[in-house]
């Protein structure tokens, strides 16, 4: 496994759509253990292929839904979404969120607050998964990745901003 380097603000690749996996393979594979070793190195909550210069639709997302609020120290979990599509989603809910591209950057962004998506994982077999919360809202934010669209396209107003300073 290697780490990738994370793509940042002003790179014309964030603003790319991305085209879909076709070969479920070992360089698949390769792509999606680097990117969980580069998301675990940069504290994040999912990273796109975009971000680390592939575009390609595919991205990793923490998978919370099991883990134990008041355990200090357990094993991240990881899902892998390649091909994702967003089937429904319900309710909304706007929340300051970051990006790993845009470090230092807060936007409130509005998301649905409950998602269902479909996709397939490294190997091809296809799932639907039912996400609510900072899962959902992840699955949000990095589908937008692979359509060119980042935090600073969809956030109302960013952290910095609110200040009554100007950027």
């Amino acid at each position: 496994m290697g780490l990738r380097t994370i793509v940042q603000d002003g790179d014309p690749i964030l603003t790319k759509k991305c085209r879909p996996v076709t070969n479920f393979d070992d360089k698949l594979a390769q792509l999606l253990d680097d990117m969980r070793e580069t998301l675990v190195e940069a504290n994040g909550y999912g990273l796109a292929g975009p971000q680390v210069g592939i575009l390609r639709r595919v991205f990793i997302s923490v998978d919370e839904r099991d883990m134990d609020e008041n355990a200090e120290e357990q094993e991240l979990k990881f899902l892998e979404f390649i091909n994702p599509e967003i089937i429904s989603t319900e309710g909304e809910v706007t929340q300051y969120e970051g990006c790993l591209s845009f470090p230092g950057r807060n936007g409130a962004v509005t998301r649905p607050e409950k998602v269902v998506a479909r996709a397939f994982d490294r190997h091809g077999n296809p799932f639907t998964i039912e996400a609510e919360g900072m899962l959902a809202r992840c699955i949000c934010h990095e589908s937008d990745h692979l359509e060119g669209i980042t935090i600073v396209d969809r956030a109302e107003y960013f952290y910095e901003d609110t200040d009554g300073e100007e950027e």
